[in-house]
């Protein structure tokens, strides 16, 4: 009889410590970053063409720019935290002069892309590590990707501001 308890809680612990394992921050994160991608292209689809050069106020960056600024750091974190070489030089989608709806949604969906991809090559290890963030800051590789979840969340919020001015409505909030 002890045995078979032996056995079974070894069994018991194996299964939990699998299951534990399959529940890692980074299959969380990724889940984040795809409804992330998801939410910035409702924001991206609900701006009318017209309003991708509309700025606020004249210093203030356009709706473009303001994705496009999202864009570059979303590269930037990214590659930093992952190690991961990124196909775009830092402030190369902001500066891009083709600032279309068309385009911007590419540029901006690529550069989901990019950071999704990484992370699925991030072991639970590897976002355990520690990495210098843009020569200045130590943190762990997921706590670097944190950081970009909300920087990205930041400006795609404060393009609501633009949305409204532009006359439309900006998508319904996306929490899970």
């Amino acid at each position: 009889m002890k045995k078979i308890t032996f056995v079974a809680t070894l069994f018991f612990l194996l299964a939990t410590s699998l299951f534990v394992q399959a529940q890692t921050p980074a299959a969380d994160q990724l889940k984040d970053w795809e409804r992330a991608k998801a939410y910035t292209k409702e924001y991206l689809d609900s701006m009318p063409e017209a309003g991708y050069a509309l700025k606020p106020t004249p210093e203030m960056r356009s709706f473009a720019e303001q994705m496009l600024h999202l864009t570059d750091a979303n590269y930037a974190f990214a590659s930093a935290a992952t190690g991961e070489k990124s196909p775009v030089n830092l402030g190369d989608s902001e500066k891009s002069t083709d600032k279309s709806k068309a385009n911007v949604t590419k540029l901006v969906m690529d550069g989901y892309d990019f950071v999704i991809s990484s992370i699925k090559k991030m072991t639970p290890a590897q976002a355990s590590e520690s990495v210098k963030m843009f020569g200045r800051f130590d943190m762990t590789k997921g706590a670097a990707i944190a950081k970009c979840f909300e920087h990205q969340t930041h400006h795609r919020g404060q393009t609501t501001v633009y949305l409204r001015l532009a006359g439309a409505k900006p998508p319904q909030e996306k929490l899970f």
